[in-house]
């Protein structure tokens, strides 16, 4: 699939679009096919390290779509 994927934290030239692995849901999780998908403030902070996240990291905090895809 491809991602926005961040390496390290900056402005905008630190958002990279890449191929990476799809997202196995977790035992207790699901996988949604994403239809819309807002960024807000809270993701431009995470970018710029203001609210660190493990890097390297998808952004995005809000979205809706379809499951396809429940863990055990």
């Amino acid at each position: 699939m491809k991602a926005i994927r961040i390496h390290g934290y900056g402005n905008a030239d630190v958002l990279k679009y890449e191929d990476t692995k799809m997202p196995e849901p977790k035992e207790n999780g699901a996988r949604v096919k994403l239809e819309a998908i807002g960024v807000n403030f809270i993701d431009i902070y995470h970018r710029i390290g203001l609210y660190p996240n493990k890097l390297p990291f998808i952004p995005g905090m809000e979205g809706a779509g379809i499951v396809d895809k429940v863990g055990a």
